[in-house]
């Protein structure tokens, strides 16, 4: 999963959070492949906006989404 790969010291709960947030954002897009170059854009943008402190996972996914714009 590329978003474990761009956290480096996030605590555990932060990290269940951007999982959860990562994952709406993947099934928003309709993306299963988890090799599919944009989960590494979509992971960043989850982390930026994660950071901007939204906390709510599905909130999240849909400023992500948002932000791309694909939606």
């Amino acid at each position: 999963m590329p978003i474990d790969r761009l956290l480096q010291s996030a605590n555990a709960e932060k990290i269940k959070l951007l999982n959860r947030s990562f994952d709406f954002t993947l099934r928003s897009l309709g993306v299963a492949d988890r090799n599919d170059p944009l989960c590494e854009m979509v992971a960043r943008k989850v982390i930026e906006i994660e950071l901007s402190g939204i906390g709510d996972p599905k909130e999240s996914a849909k400023s992500v989404v948002h932000r791309i714009g694909l939606r």
